[in-house]
């Protein structure tokens, strides 16, 4: 489990909820992150899975870490993974990718 920029962080991206599989359809789930991209967002509950990223913690007040989301879409392409129609290795589902991937 990744250790966020303050407790609150910690407690709101862990949050785990027994009335809701999905985390988008609990209203008690407010931030997402994305491993993969290492991206917070505030989860827009309107019925789907959309987050809107922020940059900066809601409590501590924080920088959080730049998006890699661009770098992990240059990585599977330099690779010649395509996304969205080729299966995506187990390692870029979350942050494995980051500590095997030199940055430029």
């Amino acid at each position: 489990m990744a250790s966020h920029c303050c407790e609150a962080m910690n407690s709101h991206v862990n949050v785990r909820c027994d009335q809701h599989d999905d985390r988008f359809a609990c209203p008690d789930v407010l931030i997402e992150f994305r491993a993969a991209f290492q991206e917070y967002g505030l989860i827009i509950h309107d019925g789907g899975s959309s987050s809107s990223t922020i940059e900066f913690c809601p409590w501590c007040g924080r920088r959080l870490p730049e998006s890699q989301r661009d770098r992990w879409f240059d990585e599977l392409e330099r690779r010649g993974i395509d996304p969205w129609e080729d299966e995506v290795p187990a390692e870029f589902q979350d942050d494995r990718w980051l500590a095997a991937t030199p940055q430029d």
